[in-house]
């Protein structure tokens, strides 16, 4: 599957919020792309989190990490679970105390992905 860069991108068309470095990885290492799409579906299908909270979460993961790239597709992930702006802006700082500061460095990109959809 061709996807669209982030430059310029429709933040209505999922795979235009993939970042550019994802799009690399599936683009020119397809069996290992194909290998962890597997682990994450595995992944997600043994997790006892509903889809909203499992999304939630793993923003707050991104954010703790400082992987800017993800935010944008995976808020959307949130936001088509029935996550509010809201929820998405305190997961993305529920870090704080543990990781510091840091978490914020994604939060503009996290409210400019909920804000666009």
């Amino acid at each position: 599957m061709e996807l669209t860069t982030r430059k310029g991108h429709d933040m209505t068309d999922p795979a235009s919020l993939v970042s550019e470095a994802f799009q690399a990885f599936m683009r020119e290492a397809p069996e290992h792309a194909q290998a962890w799409g597997a682990a994450v579906s595995g992944l997600a299908k043994a997790s006892a989190l509903d889809k909203k909270t499992s999304a939630l979460a793993y923003l707050a993961v991104l954010a703790a990490q400082r992987l800017e790239g993800g935010i944008p597709f995976h808020v959307q992930v949130a936001k088509d679970s029935g996550a509010s702006r809201d929820e998405v802006i305190s997961e993305i700082l529920v870090g704080l105390p543990a990781a510091g500061l840091g978490v914020t460095q994604v939060l503009p990109a996290a409210i400019a992905a909920y804000d666009a959809a």
